[in-house]
């Protein structure tokens, strides 16, 4: 198990040390970032996706009338 944590940790650093690699790592851990942040307030932004697909439906009823 250690020599597995040990490869794992030595791609890591020779990622993290790579320039070339440098533009995916940033896109890696930006979209993990993303994804963290949409778990952590996924009901507020339900909430608020619903709010204003409401008032869209509204204001597309008004139109319509």
């Amino acid at each position: 198990m250690m020599t597995m944590w040990n490869s794992i940790k030595q791609f890591g650093v020779k990622l993290w040390r790579d320039e070339d690699g440098m533009g995916t790592l940033e896109v890696i851990l930006i979209i993990a970032v993303l994804i963290l942040v949409a778990l952590l307030f996924k009901q507020q932004i339900l909430k608020m996706v619903r709010s204003l697909m409401g008032t869209a439906d509204e204001k597309a009823q008004t139109i319509f009338e």
